[in-house]
């Protein structure tokens, strides 16, 4: 009396890679939104050097990860079984993300 193989609930392979496209997406979207946030309390009072200097790295910080998003993006769209993210990336992913709150926290306060 064989039971056959056993196999696991069948993958929907539309709706987790587009819960994940949209959470990229609205990262990169709150990365922006640092950025702003940045540039308008950097010239609000009048151009200093260290309100110029956050603001650069914001905006820096922002377009390394507007390219790693934007990579993941395509990987993510480009087959219908995605591949989990490459630990170098998720790494840089990572660290360009925490020091872009750091940024963002830096401007709140």
């Amino acid at each position: 009396m064989s039971a056959g193989p056993v196999t696991g609930p069948v993958r929907d392979p539309g709706l987790q890679p587009e819960r994940t496209r949209l959470a990229w997406r609205r990262t990169t979207l709150s990365g922006a939104v640092v950025c702003v946030l940045a540039m308008k309390s950097a010239l609000h009072d009048g151009a200093s050097v260290a309100g110029i200097v956050v603001c650069a790295l914001c905006l820096g910080l922002w377009l390394g990860f507007l390219t790693l998003a934007h990579r993941r993006i395509r990987t993510l769209s480009a087959s219908a079984e995605p591949t989990a993210l490459a630990p170098r990336l998720a790494t840089a992913t990572t660290l360009l993300t925490l020091t872009l709150a750091a940024c963002g926290a830096a401007v709140v306060f």
